[in-house]
């Protein structure tokens, strides 16, 4: 911090960064300035040869550019062990070094094609002293390549951008000019966040809610750090400084008091209750991942249990659409619910930016009629999670500032209108009408449910959600308030989906913020130090 800029524009890396591959190229050059040496020594006079003389010059010349280049990583890495993240002015001599250090690399790449031109021209020699100038030039090749590799993975799409905010310093913050700087930063950094996102989702489709899930995603990704001039690296150190804080302070802290407090019999009943429903509805949360679920689960016998009928069809029996290998999904909802077949209403995998899939059936154990609700599985769900910006939620309950999680929000609304316009809930009081309903899902599942619940609330008074670690930052407090009575939500452990949200994201950037500035110590010892 801040990223270096090299030829007029910023780049993804800092000049504290180069401590550790720094080290592991002295140790290849070492290793390959004391293996020449040795092949010259060893095998120079068998060199006397028609060719040999140009292949003596060759090593001659390779070990004094393998020398200087050894000299200049050496001070490139002691350079980079100086100051601290936020103090760079130790390490002031850097870019110059990497100037020179990268000018090195003309007469390398020169040097390594003059000597494979050599090599190749049919030199009369020794052949082991041949086959270890041709090792050499080899070597040559692979570390210019990988060279290469690591630019194109430290480069910053945006470093042309960045350069005049790198070089400003924190004080251009206070600046008319900064506040357009930033504006125009988050503005580019967007439109690179949404390129990025359509490269690696190229083969989900590229419908309306698709292109809008691109749009949100990288609106959300570019929010964070577009104003800060971090790297990965200084990312990676403040999150380490965090991890050393909370074990200090857990260390450090004495066992807090126990306070004994025993609810009343109703209360402890009602617990009960709602413990036992937990458990049992858990069952169809989990069973509505389809048969990956239930592999993991059961990796030993599963597949042996439902492999029979992954073959066999009864598409005419029940109501099940979408995705593939439905009757394995099917299959192993009825060995995780314990269900008949004939309990299920409908069952759907389709599988589309913000529409989940879920199964409708009939628990006549709890007398309801059930709603499982499929949490993140794919490409597309990870896109509905990551569109978490707020929306309004028009009910018809008289509640003041209905506003939920946008991805989440849209997929409740698609189910609710499988449910209600295509009479999939209709159909399931008609057999079961003296049933209640309830609404089940795990993580994105669970945020799905609860807002699902809350939908149909009014038409269901008696509707009740049971949500399995929903994410955090679902609804907005006044509608926490309305649903709380009738959505019950199970978190479990230090389980992070419940506890991660815009909020809290923004939230630790400013503590790693925070901690990178009051730390006094090299991002090397951090990194080297703090992770152990």
């Amino acid at each position: 911090m801040p990223g270096m800029v090299l030829f007029g524009r910023r780049w993804a890396i800092a000049s504290d960064d180069l401590v550790f591959p720094g080290f592991f190229e002295l140790f290849l050059r070492v290793l390959w300035w004391i293996g020449v040496l040795t092949l010259y020594v060893m095998h120079r006079r068998k060199l006397d040869c028609a060719g040999g003389v140009l292949l003596s010059s060759y090593l001659i010349v390779l070990m004094v550019l393998l020398a200087v280049v050894i000299c200049t990583v050496s001070a490139i890495v002691c350079v980079s062990m100086k100051g601290t993240i936020c103090n760079p002015g130790p390490r002031k001599s850097m870019s110059k070094l990497l100037y020179i250090r990268l000018a090195l690399f003309l007469p390398e790449m020169v040097w390594a094609s003059l000597g494979a031109a050599w090599v190749t021209e049919g030199v009369q020699c020794d052949r082991t002293v041949v086959n270890g100038i041709v090792a050499t030039v080899v070597v040559s090749w692979i570390i210019i390549a990988a060279t290469v590799v690591t630019i194109i993975i430290v480069f910053d799409p945006l470093g042309g951008k960045m350069a005049p905010y790198s070089s400003a310093g924190p004080s251009h913050l206070d600046s008319n000019d900064s506040s357009q700087l930033l504006n125009g930063l988050k503005t580019a950094a967007t439109s690179v966040w949404e390129t990025r996102i359509k490269f690696l989702c190229c083969c989900i489709g590229k419908d309306d809610h698709t292109r809008v899930a691109f749009s949100s995603t990288a609106e959300l990704f570019s929010t964070y750090f577009s104003d800060t001039d971090l790297v990965p690296s200084d990312i990676a150190a403040g999150l380490a400084l965090l991890h050393q804080q909370q074990d200090n302070v857990s260390n450090s802290q004495e066992p807090n008091e126990v306070i004994s407090h025993s609810p009343g019999d109703s209360q402890e009943a009602d617990l009960d209750v709602e413990l036992e429903n937990c458990h049992h509805y858990m069952q169809f949360a989990a069973a509505a991942y389809g048969w990956p679920l239930y592999i993991y689960r059961n990796p030993f016998t599963g597949l042996c249990k439902i492999g029979g009928d992954c073959c066999r069809s009864r598409t005419t029996e029940y109501d099940l659409v979408g995705g593939d290998q439905l009757n394995c999904h099917f299959s192993s909802i009825l060995q995780t619910t314990r269900l008949q077949y004939r309990d299920f209403i409908h069952i759907s995998f389709h599988d589309k930016v913000y529409e989940l899939p879920f199964l409708v059936a009939l628990d006549h154990r709890k007398e309801a009629v059930v709603v499982a609700v499929r949490g993140t599985m794919s490409l597309q769900d990870i896109l509905t999670d990551l569109s978490a910006e707020s929306e309004s939620l028009h009910l018809e309950a008289e509640v003041q500032d209905c506003v939920a999680h946008k991805g989440i929000a849209q997929a409740a609304r698609y189910i609710y209108r499988r449910l209600i316009n295509d009479g999939i809930l209709s159909q399931a009081f008609s057999v079961a009408p003296e049933y209640r309903l309830v609404v089940v899902g795990h993580s994105l599942g669970a945020g799905a449910a609860a807002l699902l619940a809350i939908m149909l609330r009014s038409s269901y008074p008696q509707v009740r959600a049971y949500a399995f670690s929903p994410p955090r930052g679902l609804l907005s407090k006044s509608l926490y308030e309305y649903s709380k009575d009738f959505i019950v939500s199970l978190v479990l452990g230090k389980d992070v989906i419940p506890r991660l949200s815009v909020t809290n994201l923004e939230d630790l950037k400013k503590r790693i913020l925070r901690v990178i500035a009051h730390s006094n110590k090299p991002k090397v010892w951090l990194l080297g130090c703090c992770s152990v």
